[in-house]
């Protein structure tokens, strides 16, 4: 395999475009802590950051789930099941991407640096938490949610607002909510095995009530948001676009029918992180303008 095919091949195991979906949370985190833009270096550090972490949580995942991923059909042409690449790889890769990541954050600042461990821990836990507890879900959300507030720190060196609590918390349980529909692929497979998820305990129609509860506790936190940050009508426009996609979401997917989750997990969850930075972050802009 040349170098190209071996990166390729290693993008999509730690599904790169996952990334791609939630660096926009990160930024809008960062602009809203400096009421703008920041430096080219703090955004610069932020990528990278978030590019390590979410590589090294990715890869972990994969590791850990090896065994699994091997023995579930929807899972088994994985990139380490199928041969694609060997697990010695994905060790290297993973420990070049923790590295990584402590890299940005030592250059962002101190406080981002020390903890650091505490965000490796979250995000590498997370692949653990299926073997033991039904919130794993919650707990993904919370490996994501982190990005904003880190973002904000990462920036003001400190957290001197409810600001970025808020935005985690909507990245949380939007989180939560997406990743409940996508494990119900995966009911019978975790049943049979023993594994924790709100659908393997709930069954497929209370997950996706369970789904619906998460979600509108996003869009509350969404609401809080706005509320606290008074960025006007361009913000507002953007709760009522999330809004309308997450209601979107949920009617794509029906209990006797998931034929459609991959259209209402891709098509709704693409758009969801890079909406609110649009609005959110340039509704920062605006009032900059506005004040000036």
């Amino acid at each position: 395999m040349s170098f190209w095919e071996k990166l390729i091949t290693t993008l999509r195991m730690i599904k790169f475009e996952h990334t791609l979906f939630a660096l926009p949370f990160a930024f809008l985190g960062a602009i809203l802590a400096a009421e703008g833009l920041p430096t080219f270096w703090q955004m610069f550090w932020i990528t990278i950051a978030m590019f390590g972490a979410r590589s090294a949580a990715m890869t972990f995942n994969r590791i850990i789930d090896l065994r699994f991923d091997a023995e579930n059909p929807r899972t088994a042409t994985r990139e380490l099941p199928s041969g694609k690449l060997s697990l010695k790889f994905a060790w290297a890769f993973l420990i070049f991407a923790v590295i990584l990541f402590e890299i940005a954050a030592y250059a962002l600042n101190e406080l981002t640096f020390i903890l650091s461990p505490l965000a490796l821990g979250s995000i590498l836990g997370y692949s653990y938490t299926k073997r033991f507890t039904s919130l794993s879900h919650l707990f993904l959300g919370w490996a994501l949610a982190i990005s904003p507030t880190a973002a904000w720190i990462a920036v003001r060196g400190t957290i001197d607002s409810e600001v970025p609590l808020l935005l985690s918390l909507v990245v949380m349980m939007w989180v939560a909510g997406f990743d409940v529909l996508y494990a119900c692929q995966d009911y019978e497979f975790d049943r049979r095995k023993g594994l924790y998820s709100i659908p393997a305990r709930f069954g497929i129609r209370g997950a996706l009530w369970i789904a619906r509860l998460f979600h509108f506790q996003a869009f509350i936190a969404l609401v809080l948001l706005y509320v606290v940050t008074d960025l006007g009508a361009l913000a507002l426009i953007g709760v009522f676009w999330v809004a309308a996609l997450l209601v979107y979401q949920h009617v794509l997917v029906k209990p006797n029918d998931l034929s459609r989750l991959n259209t209402a997990f891709f098509t709704t969850n693409a758009f969801v992180s890079v909406i609110l930075l649009i609005t959110f972050g340039g509704a920062v802009f605006l009032a900059k303008i506005r004040f000036q």
